[in-house]
């Protein structure tokens, strides 16, 4: 879902004939980071054979996008209040300061504003990037986009794989509206690829779906509060079930996992600690 936004705020932007270039900084230490978004030249470190372009760099002109924001840390906090100031950095091992001209897009799970206040991240980058502000709803949220996302995954896997699959039937849609996304638009995108792949029809069914959205009741992932659980309980509780249903159906690799629900994995090990799901895991993983 954020991809697509950035994406689609590219597009339709002046610099849609620039480069669009997308960083997850959630899947990179700060060290390979810091090399990814700015480069390094030879001799920088163990292993830099040669000068490398970092993302800024590559998209000078266009828009970068850079994802999990919140989980940067203090060091390169420092160095992206820069580069979103002025515009330019110099590359790991480098002397010389580069300059670009780049739209900045960024996305986070995180609440900054608490992150603020608890000294986590910097209030004067919190400023700077808070320019405009898209709240993203999940995907269980916005039931009367999950048609439209589909189809439009559906057009983009027809045209990548030359298969010929011209829409779903009104049950599969119906069973794509009553699951719960744990995993948002990732996962509906995965779903959708994989129907194209495996069906056997020029229509997508209710059959082509995995067992688990096939089956979806209308009452997944709502919680029952009772006058005797407070509001902590009543939300940690479908919290709980999201979390163990991304688990189950990536087979609690917790990297894939953290990928599907769009958080990073240190968020995820320490909501697993806290909802006690821990101890669930299976022993033969």
């Amino acid at each position: 879902g954020k991809s697509l936004i950035a994406r689609a705020a590219h597009r339709r932007s002046a610099r849609r004939d620039k480069p669009f270039i997308e960083v997850a900084c959630g899947a990179l230490p700060e060290n390979l980071l810091e090399s990814e978004l700015f480069g390094h030249v030879a001799g920088a470190f163990t292993g830099a054979t040669a000068d490398k372009q970092g993302k800024f760099k590559l998209a000078d002109g266009g828009t970068i996008f850079l994802d999990e924001i919140g989980t940067a840390t203090p060091a390169m906090q420092v160095k992206l209040l820069r580069v979103l100031q002025d515009f330019e950095f110099e590359q790991v091992g480098g002397a010389k300061t580069h300059k670009v001209d780049t739209r900045v897009v960024l996305a986070t799970n995180e609440n900054l504003e608490e992150a603020v206040a608890e000294g986590r991240f910097r209030e004067d980058l919190y400023y700077r990037i808070n320019v405009i502000n898209i709240e993203l709803p999940s995907l269980r949220d916005r039931l009367s986009d999950i048609p439209l996302l589909a189809e439009h995954f559906l057009q983009r896997v027809c045209q990548e794989t030359g298969k010929q699959v011209r829409g779903f039937s009104d049950e599969a849609v119906a069973a794509l509206q009553r699951y719960a996304w744990p995993g948002n638009v990732r996962q509906l995108q995965n779903i959708i690829e994989r129907a194209v792949l495996l069906g056997k029809n020029d229509v997508i069914t209710q059959a082509d779906l995995p067992s688990d959205v096939a089956s979806a009741a209308t009452t997944a992932y709502v919680p029952s509060p009772t006058g005797q659980m407070t509001l902590k309980e009543a939300l940690a509780a479908p919290e709980r079930q999201i979390i163990l249903g991304a688990l189950e159906a990536n087979c609690w690799n917790r990297n894939e996992t953290a990928d599907a629900l769009g958080i990073n994995r240190t968020t995820l090990y320490k909501k697993m600690k806290r909802l006690g799901l821990e101890d669930l895991e299976p022993a033969t993983h």
